[in-house]
C-alpha cells in the first residue's frame, strides 16, 4: 500500500529481518519482498544505527541468527561480502550555491503558543541542523535550540525555550510542506525554497 514502505525508513532494517525469520511460521501472501528491498535500495543511509539493521537483511540474515555465527570456520570476510572502497567525492574548494530554506516553529499545545517564521540561506545539500543553526544565530530569541545526541544522530529536544518532555509524551516534530520528515536534522537535506515547520507535538 505504500510502495514497500514498513513504518518509515528507519524501521524497515528491523522490519525486513523480521520479515525473513519468520517467513516460515506464516501462510505466504502477497506481500512484495522485492519492492520493500527497493525501498531500501534507494535511499541512502548515513547513520551508523541504521546501517547496522538494515545490512543483516541484505544478506539474507537477521539479528536472530547472530549467535550461531563460526567466526572460527572464516578467516576473512565472505568473498560476496568484499567491497572495493568508494572514491570519496572530493569536496575540498567545491562552491555549493546557496539555497534558501523558509523554517517556521509552531507550539499550539502548551503555555504561550507561538508562529515564527524565517528564511535562511545555506549551502545546496546541507543538513537541516545546518538550518536550525543559521535561523538561531541569526534571530538567538526566537530561534534558540538544543539537541541530545542519540544513536541514531542529534534530535531536537528544545525549541524556543520549550522542551520536550517524556512525561508528557511531548516532542519536536518536523514536517516538510504537509509531510512529516522520515530522516533527522542531522540528515535531512532540504531543497531550496522548501518550508521546514517545527511543530510541538504529542505522541
Amino acid at each position: 500500500e505504500r510502495d514497500g514502505m514498513i513504518g518509515n525508513i528507519y524501521s524497515m532494517g528491523l522490519a525486513l529481518q523480521a520479515l525473513g525469520a519468520t517467513g516460515r511460521f506464516y501462510a505466504p501472501r502477497e506481500w512484495d519482498c522485492a519492492q520493500a528491498f527497493s525501498v531500501v535500495y534507494s535511499h541512502e543511509y548515513r547513520q551508523p544505527m541504521a546501517i547496522a539493521q538494515v545490512l543483516p537483511a541484505l544478506v539474507g540474515t537477521s539479528y536472530l541468527e547472530a549467535a550461531g555465527l563460526d567466526c572460527a570456520a572464516s578467516t576473512g570476510t565472505s568473498p560476496s561480502l568484499q567491497l572495493s572502497p568508494s572514491p570519496e567525492p572530493a569536496t575540498t574548494g567545491i562552491h555549493r550555491a546557496p539555497i534558501t530554506v523558509h523554517y517556521s516553529i509552531v507550539n499550539k499545545l502548551q503555555g504561550r503558543h507561538f508562529n515564527y517564521t524565517t528564511s535562511v540561506q545555506v549551502p545546496g545539500g546541507s543538513p537541516l541542523l545546518e538550518v536550525l543553526q543559521v535561523a538561531a544565530a541569526e534571530k538567538p530569541d526566537i530561534f534558540s535550540f538544543q539537541t541530545k545526541q542519540t544513536s541514531w544522530g542529534p534530535m531536537v529536544i528544545s525549541i524556543h525555550g520549550l522542551a520536550a518532555n517524556p512525561d508528557d509524551r511531548t516532542y519536536w516534530q518536523f514536517f516538510g510542506g504537509e509531510d512529516a520528515l522520515q530522516e533527522g536534522v542531522g540528515t535531512y537535506e532540504p531543497r531550496d525554497g522548501e518550508r521546514i515547520w517545527a511543530v510541538f507535538s504529542t505522541y
